[in-house]
């Protein structure tokens, strides 16, 4: 959209984590089985090329760890060109999460999740 590229004609870093950010915690509460996982952690985001007006964004993640209340999420970025179906990475970054209550205290994942990512480190 045109409010979200700036005068140089890239997508605006903001709205890219703000992406990165709702799809790794939309893919969380699923994975997790649970509407109420917060965002506690975003590592360092490199932006190794810009994203040109055009251009589609894919969005892939991957668990990379199941603690007692957290998961990790890998996320990356990669532009896409309609026509060639090329892509190209465009940023990535590790999220984690933690499952709350209603109170907003942290509260184990199910032991389901867990079981089911037991070959991932331990957070």
């Amino acid at each position: 959209m045109a409010r979200d590229i700036g005068v140089h004609g890239n997508l605006f870093g903001g709205i890219m984590l703000s992406w990165l950010d709702e799809t790794a915690a939309t893919w969380a509460c699923s994975v997790c089985q649970n509407p109420n996982m917060v965002t506690v952690k975003i590592d360092e985001t490199i932006f190794e090329r810009p994203v040109k007006v055009g251009n589609q964004v894919n969005i892939y993640g991957e668990v990379k760890k199941v603690g007692r209340s957290s998961l990790t999420v890998y996320v990356e970025a990669r532009s896409s060109n309609f026509y060639t179906g090329e892509e190209q990475l465009v940023c990535s970054t590790y999220f984690i999460f933690v499952r709350i209550d209603e109170q907003g205290n942290s509260i184990p994942i199910d032991e389901s999740v867990r079981n089911k990512f037991a070959h991932l480190p331990k957070s």
